[in-house]
């Protein structure tokens, strides 16, 4: 099975108000949070180089971190999650794509327990059931045990959890999700192209629960405190 590796980061991260792109903000100890996911991946999948999606200050990120793919989005300014994956599924080569946001922090545990789930090729995404947030994006499940709603206008009353920003789209299924990604809007977040792939083709993602290991997106100064206390 080919493999394929996308970090998201292309996007300004004003929420967080840093003055370089989010991915690059220090932790603690010592690393970017761009640089620890890209160490623990590499741990993991030593043979597989890593792509990124850049556009807000890509020089920068560039720079930082040469020795990798890079898609440029150009439209980084005007566009959303789903654009950014739309563009790294039409330009990386054949195969399965694990993909995660560029402020994420993890416990590398987390790809320990997503390794079996890749192998197998099925579409997943990773969840953390312990944790319903308004402003996360939130997911259920329908009648067949698969994901049918994938959003954060999913009501918080019924969400069975959130999810984390590390997901797995499988060779078949993704002809069918970068059409999708290429219809909907220019600012709507890459789980509704999921979403209509779910309801228009019919779809498969498993929910992969990683609640008992430490997963932070990094959105806000809060975020950011948390990780540091977290990750030491």
């Amino acid at each position: 099975m080919s493999l394929n590796i996308v970090i998201l980061a292309a996007g300004v991260g004003s929420r967080l108000g840093k003055p370089h792109p989010k991915p690059l903000t220090p932790l603690n100890t010592g690393e970017t949070i761009l640089g620890r996911s890209l160490r623990l991946l590499t741990s993991r999948f030593s043979r597989v180089t890593p792509n990124l999606v850049v556009g807000f200050k890509k020089e920068v990120i560039m720079e930082e971190v040469p020795d990798v793919g890079f898609v440029y989005n150009q439209d980084y300014g005007d566009t959303n999650t789903s654009k950014s994956l739309l563009k790294a599924l039409k330009t990386i080569g054949p195969g399965g794509v694990l993909w995660l946001n560029g402020d994420v922090v993890f416990d590398p545990q987390v790809l320990d327990a997503l390794l079996p789930k890749i192998a197998t090729d099925r579409s997943f995404i990773s969840v953390n059931t312990a944790s319903v947030s308004d402003e996360e994006v939130k997911y259920t499940l329908g009648a067949d045990g698969f994901i049918n709603q994938l959003s954060k206008t999913v009501p918080t009353e019924s969400a069975l959890g959130e999810a984390v920003g590390i997901n797995y789209i499988s060779a078949d299924d993704r002809i069918r999700l970068a059409q999708r990604l290429d219809e909907v809007d220019a600012q709507d977040y890459f789980e509704r192209g999921i979403e209509l792939a779910i309801e228009k083709d019919g779809a498969k993602f498993e929910a992969v629960d990683i609640s008992s290991h430490n997963v932070i997106e990094v959105d806000f100064e809060d975020d950011l405190q948390s990780a540091n206390k977290q990750f030491q």
